[in-house]
């Protein structure tokens, strides 16, 4: 993968608001990159805290994979103040839109 697409989901990254989620298709969706490329573009984050990438989430709401682990990944969340049930999230509720991001 090129430079460029990196830049692109990390762009996208910051601008997923506290309490706000989005998901590796939506993701997909804005940059052309496919959406396992993006979990992988996710997983090489060396700055999770300026890149949020725990607030990307499956297309189903499930909660997906998580380099630092689920465990963080749903302490993350909640302090967020986003609500988990069953292992997932309500997409409905706390899904962020990008609105032609780019």
């Amino acid at each position: 993968m090129v430079k460029t697409e990196y830049k692109q989901v990390y762009q996208l990254l910051k601008k997923i608001p506290k309490g706000k989620v989005s998901t590796y298709k939506e993701i997909s969706k804005v940059t052309g990159i496919h959406p396992r490329a993006v979990g992988v573009i996710l997983n090489k984050n060396k700055d999770p805290k300026t890149f949020p990438c725990y607030r990307i989430v499956k297309s189903d709401g499930s909660l997906g994979g998580y380099a630092l682990g689920l465990k963080k990944k749903i302490e993350l969340l909640k302090k967020d103040g986003i609500e988990i049930k069953n292992k997932k999230i309500n997409l409905k509720k706390y899904l962020h839109n990008f609105n032609n991001f780019f």
